[in-house]
């Protein structure tokens, strides 16, 4: 995925302290994103960055809905995201060092890009499972699904019944 420029903090004029800053994510952000997961959206976004001489620490927070596929029947649903996610940025230090939650920037660096970012927080934000409300998947899904069902007797396995007789005898 290819940073947005309108997603670029120039950190180097900023003074030491708490600032805020938001962003609306549309259809070109989606489309740049390029994830099958997301379809499109209307979200909001709002990151607070704390400044120190020598990290960046940004909280971002993003809200709103999502249109993706219902796991269900595929149809398209509207799915209202929230979610929240901190992410640090030393100013001095070695590079090698990054992990999940701190990336040291380059020397040189004047600025931060957050489009890698808010994605994450995005994706982390999606539950394991999407489906609709009970009774809105597309009814000729459900009907097909339904005919597709097969009920099946669950036999006992025999090995239980000779367990739990083990369990009601007494020495």
């Amino acid at each position: 995925m290819d940073p947005l420029k309108e997603h670029t903090i120039p950190f180097t004029g900023l003074k030491d302290g708490s600032h805020a800053f938001t962003f609306q994510l549309g259809a070109d952000f989606f489309a740049a994103v390029g994830d099958e997961a997301f379809e499109g959206g209307e979200v909001d976004v709002q990151v607070r960055l704390d400044k120190t001489s020598t990290m960046l620490v940004t909280n971002i927070h993003v809200e709103g809905p999502v249109r993706v596929h219902c796991d269900h029947c595929d149809a398209l649903m509207d799915l209202v995201l929230k979610g929240d996610q901190r992410q640090i940025f030393q100013l001095h230090g070695d590079p090698d060092q990054d992990d999940d939650e701190l990336v040291t920037l380059d020397p040189a660096a004047h600025s931060i890009n957050l489009t890698h970012y808010i994605y994450e927080c995005l994706r982390l934000a999606l539950p394991a499972r999407k489906v609709h409300p009970a009774g809105q998947c597309d009814p000729e899904v459900e009907k097909v699904l339904g005919n597709l069902t097969v009920e099946q007797e669950h036999a006992p396995d025999p090995r239980w019944d000779a367990l739990k007789q083990l369990k009601t005898k007494r020495p």
